[in-house]
Order: structure tokens, then sequence, then C-alpha cells
């Protein structure tokens, strides 16, 4: 079994509960573990968060106003990727490939999103797009299904 979805969503804080919405309800009609869905909308709901925040920047000399949700329920895994056309993250610093992600402050507002997405997953990427710019964060996650799942891997 096969699922995969794309979406360009507009930079704004309505998109994010509209990505969160469709991975649950795709996850819940093919059968996952409920826990795992809920795991995978969080992390999902962070990277769209920071896209939205962090995602302008200029596209053709005009300012981005979009970012881009993929989801893949293929097999036993679910990868999910959140690309924007931003800054991207600072070269060698905590957001470029393989690296974690530093810890917010224990009383800061901000700056939790990729560390629980970290926590939240089996495998994270987070670097930026070769040769467009803009931020990208990719993760996946070994899929749990219920007992009466309708579309169980083979």
């Amino acid at each position: 079994m096969s699922i995969w979805w794309s979406l360009h969503l507009r930079r704004e804080a309505a998109s994010v509960p509209l990505a969160r919405r469709l991975l649950l309800g795709t996850m819940e009609t093919a059968g996952v573990d409920p826990d795992i869905s809920y795991d995978l909308s969080i992390a999902l709901s962070e990277a769209c968060a920071n896209a939205v925040e962090h995602g302008g920047g200029t596209g053709g000399g005009r300012p981005s106003e979009a970012f881009r949700v993929t989801a893949y329920l293929d097999g036993e895994r679910c990868r999910i990727e959140v690309a924007d056309a931003g800054p991207g993250f600072p070269s060698g610093g905590a957001g470029r490939a393989g690296a974690p992600a530093r810890p917010a402050a224990a009383d800061a507002e901000h700056g939790r999103g990729l560390c629980l997405i970290q926590e939240l997953a089996d495998h994270v990427h987070i670097g930026n797009e070769p040769g467009r710019g803009g931020a990208v964060v990719s993760f996946d996650k070994v899929l749990k299904w219920r007992k009466d799942a309708p579309l169980v891997a083979v």
C-alpha cells in the first residue's frame, strides 16, 4: 500500500491545522495506530508553523507566500517533508543537515519545534533546498497498524 499527497499552502496560521487534519484523516483511513498518527501530526504542525513564521523570502524577486507539504505512506513507513522559500538555515549552524537542533532555554516561548520533531520521528533531515533557497525539514517514522486496519502494508 502506498499513499502520497502534496500541498502548496499559504504562509498563514490557518494552513497548519489544515495540513494536520489531512494527515490525521489519511492515517486514520489507512488504519495507522492513533499514537503514531498523533506523534506525526504534532511533528508536522511544528514544521508547518516554522515555515509560516520563518519561510518568507523572495522567489523570483517576489515575496514567497507559500510553502509545500508532502506526505508519503509507503509500506511500513511514513515520510513527511515541509519546504519553504525563506532564507533557509545558516550554513554550519544547528539547522545543517544531520545536526541536532539546539534546545531552547527552559523559559523560552519559541525554539522548541525542531527538537520536538527530532524526539517524535525516527529519522530527521534538516537542511536547505539545494540550488533554490529555503529550508527543508523532512522526517519519517515506522508505522504501526490497528488490528482492523483496512489498508495494511503487505
